[in-house]
């Protein structure tokens, strides 16, 4: 048997760090939804215990590096699963994005798995088991509209949004998460964003409110090392987006609209200033 997971993109409608604990990690308050731009993960049952993995992009590791690869080895560990499994990943979502790749390539994987391997794990076993690999893998496991905190590892579902279009724009730069959260020495100097009011927002299917609560505590640090963000979203606000912000670290900046047609020319016109755009809708 053989089949294939789709592993969506993931936006941040609101993201704020709380606070840092002495590991290092940090506490988060993030609203994240799912768009439709996605990568593919197909895999099929070997009979040797060994996990392989490969890719269509030249920009992945496909060892240990790779957070798919991290998943099926922590499932196939946890689990005691003696056949292994070869995984090739279609990648469509651009790499150090922001938008969440390797996690949602990661947690593809883990249901995948968990279906090919019959294991039976609820969504929050595999949620939880994703804590360990990455922050944002706990939420795409669910890929709903959400409410996320702790570490990464609570998820606490919302309703559905109002229908409303997205352009994604990325510009030519990569942003390493890790290396931009050692770049900030206190986070009561960020700015925090309204999160208990963007959920406000979303539980009323409130789409102005949505827009106008939006907001990321890391934009102001990513901004100050790469200009491009900026110039990229003021370019968003001039061809008509009703509210433009960055997703996650970053470089990736999207844009709301909430008539279609606008979206498509903001689309249109955002060809000519960044190579990565898309146009897309929330899932």
């Amino acid at each position: 048997m053989e089949l294939t997971e789709k592993a969506p993109a993931k936006i941040n409608l609101s993201l704020d760090a709380i606070s840092r604990h002495l590991d290092g990690q940090y506490e988060w308050e993030m609203v994240m939804t799912s768009v439709d731009l996605a990568d593919y993960v197909r895999l099929t049952p070997t009979r040797s215990a060994t996990i392989t993995l490969r890719t269509n992009s030249g920009f992945l590791p496909v060892d240990q590096r790779n957070l798919a690869l991290q998943a099926a080895l922590l499932l196939q560990k946890t689990a005691r699963v003696t056949t292994g499994a070869s995984i090739m990943i279609d990648k469509h979502i651009p790499v150090a994005a922001g938008l969440g790749g390797g996690s949602t390539d990661a947690a593809a994987v883990l249901r995948g798995l968990n279906s090919l391997w019959r294991l039976k794990w609820s969504p929050a076993k595999l949620a939880q088991l994703g804590a360990a690999i990455d922050s944002d893998v706990p939420y795409c496991v669910y890929s709903q509209t959400a409410l996320v905190t702790g570490v990464g590892d609570q998820i606490h579902l919302l309703p559905k949004l109002p229908p409303f279009g997205v352009v994604l724009a990325k510009p030519r730069v990569g942003i390493s998460t890790s290396r931009l959260l050692r770049r900030i020495n206190d986070v009561s100097q960020l700015t925090h964003p309204p999160v208990a009011t963007m959920v406000r927002a979303i539980e009323q299917a409130d789409y102005s409110g949505i827009v106008n609560n939006m907001g990321n505590a890391l934009a102001t640090v990513s901004q100050q090392y790469y200009p491009q963000i900026a110039h990229v979203q003021r370019q968003m606000l001039r061809f008509g987006a009703d509210a433009v912000q960055m997703s996650g670290s970053g470089p990736t900046v999207f844009g709301l609209c909430t008539k279609y047609s606008r979206a498509q020319h903001i689309f249109n016109s955002m060809k000519g200033f960044c190579r990565d755009v898309y146009l897309v809708r929330p899932l």
